[in-house]
């Protein structure tokens, strides 16, 4: 691989990513939640930064910029709504390029948790970086957006290569499969289900995940196939994933 990624826990159940050009050893952070904890581990690693990559405006991904930055001279790419609340040198959409030395981070516009919201996608690794838009097991809450333009975020991640690597923003996994148990009786998802249980009480993580796995497993991407289940017609796909994801806003489980 190309690109070394350092994954680690931050805020309450955030994660924080750097990742590392092998070629050129230029450096940058996924997002900014903690710029402390993110500070400390880059001092860990020994590792110069070059770039910030913000997928979203909110605070605990964009919240870190001006201290990360004020310390490290990195320079700020995302969506331009990131300027909401903190420095932004460069705005990008759908169809930029980011590079991070030899690395080429393609822009995905996948918009929906928050309007404006974007993925960093790395083919020649097949690594993707996806905030708050597709979780292990589940999706982010639409809070700016509609259903239909979440569905087809969900479908534009979707549409990558199995084997694609996703690194999501937070450790909400053991929370979703429980939802998912309760509206999906797939064999597949119960055997997943029993996994991030299992690793959930060893304290290690669930993060990353792999398209592959989240096409076969997550409710979010299955939602056509849950209709019934969830007592909507058969209607627009958009449709069922919205009752989906209204399910999950009210499950107490």
């Amino acid at each position: 691989m190309a690109l070394r990624v350092h994954q680690f826990p931050c805020l309450s159940d955030n994660y924080g990513f750097l990742i590392q050009d092998e070629a050129t050893g230029q450096a940058a952070t996924i997002d900014t939640p903690d710029a402390g904890a993110i500070l400390a581990e880059l001092d860990k690693t020994g590792w110069t930064l070059s770039l910030i990559l913000n997928t979203h405006w909110h605070p605990d991904h964009a919240g870190g910029n001006a201290e990360i930055q004020a310390a490290t001279g990195a320079r700020i790419i995302g969506p331009a709504e990131v300027r909401k609340i903190a420095p932004l040198d460069q705005a990008v959409f759908e169809g930029d390029v980011v590079e991070l030395g030899e690395t080429r981070f393609s822009v995905l516009e996948v918009g929906g948790h928050t309007l404006g919201h974007i993925a960093f996608y790395d083919a020649e690794d097949s690594i993707a970086f996806v905030g708050d838009t597709l979780f292990a097991l589940g999706c982010g809450r639409m809070f700016e957006g509609q259903p239909d333009q979440m569905w087809a975020s969900l479908q534009r991640l979707a549409s990558l290569p199995e084997a694609t690597t996703v690194y999501c923003a937070h450790e909400y996994t053991a929370a979703n499969a429980r939802f998912a148990l309760s509206v999906d009786d797939d064999p597949a998802v119960a055997a997943r289900a029993q996994e991030i249980f299992a690793l959930r009480a060893e304290g290690r993580p669930t993060v990353p995940t792999t398209i592959g796995l989240e096409r076969r497993t997550n409710p979010f991407l299955r939602a056509p196939l849950l209709a019934p289940k969830m007592g909507t017609r058969l209607g627009a796909d958009h449709e069922a994933f919205a009752a989906v994801r209204a399910a999950k806003d009210s499950f107490k489980g």
